[in-house]
C-alpha cells in the first residue's frame, strides 16, 4: 500500500465509519489483526455502538505495517457484500455515496413513522440484496424476539448504512408492492424501471417528459368474474351451452358494433365475452386474422381471466398469453403482441407500449374488450388507450379501429340529479368508449332474474351508546398529545400546528382526522430548518407525536362499531411494540400518560352497560336468519381491516355466534404492520368459504365489492358501509342465492338517506338507458360524436398550454461550490431528452474521471464520470460519452442552481423538464465547426 492511499483511507475514513459495521468483516481480516484487537472491536461494538467499533477497527487498520493489509481489507469488503463501499474505495471515488445522503437523512426523519406503519418481514425479500447477509438475519431474529416495531427499528439502522446505490428506489418499489401508506411519504427520483425509454443510466441522466408506472395493483377488487365458482374455472373448455339471456347480450357485438354490456353481477358476462371473442375470430376469411386484446384492471382478475381465456380458446387452436405490472420487465410486449391471437393486459402496459412506441397504434388490435369499463374516465389507464384511439378516429387516419366491446354491472350516473343529466352522463362514457348500443337484457329477463337473484334490501337504524368513557378518556389522550405536538411549533414560531394543513373542523376518531395527520406528515418531510440537527430533532418529535395520534383514532373508530375491549386491545399491543423497540424520551412519555389511564380504561371496556348497541342487533339478525335457515351463508361487509380484526374476535368469543366459524377477506395494502392479505390468502379465504360448509360467514372490506362469485351466498350484511350507485349494486350483486337478503345496519341517519339515494339513482341509471336504447342509432351516434370532437378540443387545447421558453440567458452554476459552469445559450439537446454544452469553455470546468460502469446504449457509449474542477469541490455533474463519433459531456440539471444573469435570483430545478429554456437541438454541423 502506497503513503497516499493510506492518507485517502485516513481522508474518507467518515464515509466508512458512517457504513461499516467491522463485526462482519473481522474474519476476513484474522492474518493481520490480533485476537484481542478483534475482541476489542466485538466489545466496542456491544458497549458504545457500531459507529464507535468502526472508528476503532479503522486505527487498528492504519496502524498495520504488514504487506498486503490493503487488499485484504478490500476484499473483506467484497466477501461480506460491502460492494459500493469496495467500489468507492478502489476509485477513492464517493460521490454515489455521497447521493445517499439525502435519503438517509428523509429515513431517519421518517423513523418513527416507518416503524409503526411498516412490516419488516414483507418487505424483506424484496430489499435483502441491498443489505449485508447477517443484517437481514438479525432484521428477522429482532422480529422473532422483540417484535416487528423492534425489526422495522433495526431495519432503519441496515438501510442508514447501506452502500447500495439503489437501497432507496427498492425501498419505495417493495413499499408500493405491498401498498404500505409509507410509501406516500417515502418519495424517491422513480427511475425507468420498468419501461423501456432512451435513458444511459436513471441516476445519471434526466429524460424530458417520460411518465413511469412502477405496477398496476392497487387493492384487490375483483377476484373472479365468471358464474362459475373458481374450482369449475379450470374445466370451462367443457362444453357450454350459452343461455337465451347471454346470447342476447353478445347479440349487438356479433354483429360488429360498438358495444356497452350492462349486466347483473353473477349473470356470466365474462362468457359472453368468449361469445364474441370466439365469434370475431371465426368471421375472418382465409390469410387474414383477428386480434384480441382483453383488459383487466385488477391483477387477480387479470391472472383469472388469462386462465378463463387460455383453457376456453387454446383447444380452438388459438394462441393465448398476457402481460401485467408483475410481468413485464421480463417479456417482450412487442412479441407478446406479435406472436398471439388473444391479449390478457392490464391497461398501464398498452398505455406505456403506445408511448414508447413499442406498440406503434392500436390498429394492430382488431377486437378490444374493457372489463369493468365503467372506470373509462379522468386519468384512469383505460382513458388514455381510447384517447389514443380517438385521436386516430377523428384524425382522419385511414388504419382501420379495433371493435370496441366494454363490461360492467352499472354504468353510473355519476352527480346527476336527473334523468336529463343522467342521460348525458351515460353518453359521455358510451363517447369515451367509442360505442352507440347498451345492450342490457331486456328479451329474456325472466331467465336472467332465475339465475341472478335481486336480495330484498333491509335498512336497521340502531342508537349509539348514550355515553361513551372510553372516547372521553382517548380524547383527553389525544389533546395532551395535540398539545405536546404544538409545543414543538411554538418553539420555532414560525409555523402551527393549525396553519401546516387546510382541514379544519377535524373531529377525534373520523377519517377526516386521519387525512389530517397524513397531511402533516407530509408537511415535515419537506420542513426545513437551517439547524439541520435541530430540524431532525423536530420531525422526528411531529412523526412521533401524529404517528400515536393515528393509532388513537383508529382505536375510536373500533370502540364506535365493535366491542371497547377490541379497541383497548388494539392500543395495549401498540404500546407493547413501542415499549420493545427504541422506546426514546418521547416515546416513554406517552407511553406513560397511556398506563396512567389504563386502569380506568379495562375497568370501562369490562362493564356490561357499555356494550356496543350495534353489535346487538347484528347479532339478533344473525340469530334469526340462521334460525330460519341454518344453512345460510353470509358475507358481513365493514369499512375498515382493524373492523374485520375485531369483529371476527366477538364472533368468536359470542357463545351464540361462535358456530359460524368466520372467515376474513382484506386488501392487500398495508395500514400498519399487522394487516394486509397475500393474494394466495385471499384465495384460500375465498376457497374455504365456498368449499368448506362449518365456515359460515366471510367478514370482508371493500375488496370484496366486486367480482366474487359465491351461488350459496345468500345474506349480505352492510356494517355501517355505504359507497356509491355502482358500489351498492356491486355489492348487492355478491347475494346470489334465490330468497337471498341484503340489511344495512348503520347508528347513522344519513348512511341510510344516501342508500336510499343510490336505490334512486339506480332506477335513474335504469330509465336512462332504456330511454338511449329507444334511440334511433344514427341519432345516438350523431350524440357520441359531437361528444368526442368537443372533448378533444378541450383535451388539446391543454395539451398544447406549454410555457412560453424563457429566451433571456441564464447561468448554470456548480449547485455544491456555486462555480460558474456555462451559459444555458450553449446548452443543446441531444435525442430530445440528454442535454450537452459546445463549446471549449466548458471543458475547463470539469474534470473527468473513468466510469466505473462504461456501458453502450443506442448511439450512446458512456466512458467517463465528470465532476466540478473547483479544488474541493468534485461535485457529480453527469457523464461523458461518445455519441455516434462526437466526444460530449451529458450534465444533469440538478447538480446546478439556475441563475438569472440580470437580477442574480437562483433557482433549483429537479428536472429538466421543469426548466423552460430556450432548447436547441444538437447539431453535428455545428460541432465539426
Amino acid at each position: 500500500m502506497t503513503a497516499e492511499e493510506r492518507r485517502n483511507l485516513r481522508a474518507f475514513q467518515d464515509y466508512v465509519i458512517k457504513i461499516l459495521d467491522p463485526t462482519y468483516i473481522l474474519s476476513y481480516m484474522s492474518p493481520w489483526f490480533k485476537d484481542d484487537e478483534v475482541q476489542y472491536i466485538r466489545a466496542e461494538k456491544n458497549n458504545k455502538g457500531t459507529m464507535e467499533a468502526a472508528s476503532l477497527f479503522l486505527k487498528f487498520l492504519l496502524e498495520l505495517q504488514e504487506e498486503g493489509w490493503f487488499r485484504g481489507f478490500l476484499d473483506a469488503l467484497a466477501h461480506a457484500g460491502y460492494s459500493g463501499l469496495y467500489e468507492a474505495i478502489e476509485s477513492w471515488d464517493f460521490q454515489t455515496i455521497e447521493r445517499l445522503e439525502e435519503y438517509r437523512s428523509l429515513l431517519k426523519r421518517l423513523q418513527p413513522e416507518f416503524k409503526t406503519t411498516v412490516n419488516p418481514k414483507d418487505i424483506l425479500p424484496e430489499v435483502s440484496k441491498y443489505l449485508i447477509i447477517q443484517e437481514c438475519e438479525e432484521i428477522m431474529q429482532v422480529c422473532s424476539n422483540k417484535g416487528l416495531m423492534a425489526g422495522a427499528e433495526k431495519m432503519v439502522e441496515c438501510f442508514l448504512r447501506s452502500d447500495k446505490e439503489n437501497w432507496p428506489k427498492t425501498l419505495k418499489l417493495a413499499l408500493d408492492k405491498e401498498e404500505s401508506k409509507f410509501s406516500e411519504l417515502w418519495t424517491v427520483d422513480k427511475g425507468a424501471k420498468n419501461i423501456d425509454v432512451k435513458v444511459l443510466e436513471d441516476d445519471e441522466m434526466e429524460t424530458s417528459d417520460i411518465q413511469i408506472f412502477y405496477k398496476e395493483e392497487s387493492e384487490c377488487q375483483n377476484l373472479s368474474q365468471n358464474s362459475c365458482p373458481s374450482s369449475e374455472v379450470s374445466h370451462i373448455y367443457t362444453p357450454v351451452k350459452p343461455r337465451n339471456y347471454q346470447l342476447e347480450l353478445a347479440l349487438p357485438a356479433k354483429e360488429g358494433k360498438n358495444t356497452i354490456i350492462c349486466a347483473p353481477t353473477g349473470c356470466g358476462k365474462t362468457f359472453v365475452s368468449l361469445l364474441i371473442c370466439e365469434h370475431h375470430l371465426k368471421k375472418f376469411p382465409q390469410g387474414q386474422k383477428g386480434k384480441v386484446v382483453f383488459f383487466a384492471v385488477q391483477l387477480p382478475v387479470y391472472e383469472q381471466q388469462k386462465s378463463v381465456f387460455s383453457n376456453y380458446f387454446e383447444r380452438l387452436g388459438y394462441k393465448v398469453a398476457g402481460v401485467s405490472g408483475a410481468t413485464s420487465e421480463n417479456v417482450s410486449v412487442k412479441q407478446i403482441v406479435e406472436n398471439n391471437d388473444i391479449i390478457i393486459l392490464t391497461p398501464q402496459i398498452l398505455v406505456n407500449s403506445l408511448k414508447n412506441g413499442t406498440i406503434p397504434s392500436l390498429s394492430v388490435f382488431t377486437l378490444m374488450i374493457f372489463d369493468e369499463c365503467h372506470n373509462t374516465g379522468k386519468h384512469h389507464p383505460y382513458n388514455m388507450i381510447m384517447f389514443n384511439y380517438l385521436d386516430q378516429k377523428l384524425g382522419g387516419s385511414s388504419d382501420p379501429l379495433p371493435q370496441v366491446i366494454g363490461l360492467t354491472a352499472s354504468v353510473g350516473i355519476g352527480d346527476a340529479k336527473s334523468t336529463a343529466e343522467a342521460v348525458e352522463y351515460i353518453c359521455r362514457l358510451c363517447a369515451s368508449l367509442d360505442t352507440s348500443v347498451i345492450a342490457t337484457v331486456k328479451d329474456n329477463l325472466e331467465e336472467l332474474e332465475e339465475i341472478v337473484y335481486k336480495p330484498q334490501k333491509f335498512f336497521r337504524k340502531v342508537e349509539s351508546r348514550t355515553t361513551d368513557r372510553f372516547k372521553c378518556i382517548i380524547s383527553q389522550l389525544m389533546r395532551e398529545t395535540e398539545s405536546l405536538a404544538k409545543s414543538i411549533f411554538d418553539e420555532i414560531g414560525t409555523i402551527t400546528l393549525e396553519g401546516i394543513s387546510q382541514i379544519q373542523n377535524r373531529e377525534f376518531g373520523t377519517q377526516k382526522y386521519e387525512q389530517w395527520i397524513v397531511t402533516v406528515q407530509k408537511a415535515c418531510t419537506v420542513f426545513q430548518l437551517p439547524d439541520k440537527d435541530e430540524e431532525s430533532r423536530i420531525c422526528k418529535a411531529l412523526f412521533l407525536y401524529t404517528s400515536h395520534l393515528r393509532k388513537y383514532n383508529d382505536a375510536l373508530i373500533i370502540n364506535e362499531h365493535a366491542r371497547m375491549k377490541d379497541a383497548l386491545d388494539y392500543l395495549k399491543d401498540f404500546f407493547t411494540n413501542v415499549r420493545a423497540a427504541g422506546f426514546d424520551e418521547i416515546e416513554q412519555d406517552l407511553t406513560r400518560r397511556f398506563e396512567e389511564k389504563l386502569q380506568k380504561l379495562e375497568s370501562v371496556s369490562m362493564d356490561p352497560s357499555n356494550e356496543n348497541p350495534k353489535l346487538k342487533d347484528l347479532c339478533f339478525i344473525l340469530q334469526e336468519e340462521y334460525h330460519l335457515n341454518p344453512e345460510s351463508r353470509t358475507i358481513l361487509f365493514v369499512k375498515t381491516r382493524a373492523l374485520v380484526d375485531a369483529l371476527k374476535k366477538w364472533i368468536e368469543e359470542n357463545s351464540e355466534l361462535s358456530f359460524l366459524k368466520p372467515g376474513i377477506l382484506t386488501g392487500r395494502g398495508k395500514t400498519n404492520q399487522n394487516t394486509g392479505m397475500t393474494l394466495p390468502a385471499q384465495k384460500c379465504a375465498l376457497d374455504a368459504f365456498r368449499t368448506n360448509g362449518d365456515k359460515k360467514i366471510l367478514i370482508a372490506t371493500s375488496v370484496a365489492d366486486e367480482g366474487i362469485d359465491i351461488a350459496e351466498c345468500n345474506l349480505v350484511i352492510l356494517y355501517e358501509y355505504v359507497g356509491n350507485v355502482i358500489k351498492m349494486i356491486q355489492t348487492r350483486g355478491r347475494g346470489r342465492a334465490r330468497g337471498s337478503k341484503c340489511f344495512l345496519l348503520t347508528s347513522n341517519a344519513v348512511v341510510i338517506e344516501k342508500e336510499k339515494i343510490n336505490i334512486y339513482k339506480e332506477k335513474m341509471m335504469n330509465d336512462s338507458i332504456s330511454m338511449l336504447q329507444t334511440w334511433n342509432e344514427a341519432v345516438f351516434k350523431e350524440k357520441v360524436l359531437q361528444i368526442q370532437i368537443q372533448e378533444k378540443v378541450i383535451r388539446d387545447r391543454q395539451g398544447k398550454v406549454e410555457p412560453v421558453p424563457d429566451k433571456e440567458n441564464k447561468k448554470l452554476l456548480c449547485r455544491k461550490c456555486k462555480a460558474f459552469a456555462c451559459y444555458t445559450v450553449d446548452i443543446r439537446v441531444v435525442e430530445e431528452c440528454h442535454y450537452t454544452v459546445v463549446g471549449d469553455a466548458f471543458r475547463k470546468c470539469f474534470v473527468s474521471k473513468l466510469h466505473p460502469k462504461p456501458k453502450s446504449f443506442g448511439y450512446f457509449e458512456k466512458r467517463a464520470k465528470i465532476f466540478c474542477a473547483r479544488p474541493n469541490c468534485s461535485h457529480d455533474w453527469g457523464i461523458h460519452v461518445k455519441y455516434k463519433i462526437f466526444e460530449i459531456p451529458v450534465i444533469k440539471i440538478e447538480s446546478f442552481v439556475v441563475e438569472d444573469i440580470a437580477t442574480g435570483a437562483q433557482k433549483l430545478y429537479a428536472k429538466w423538464k421543469d426548466f423552460h429554456f430556450e432548447k436547441i437541438p444538437f447539431d453535428a454541423k455545428e460541432m465539426s465547426k
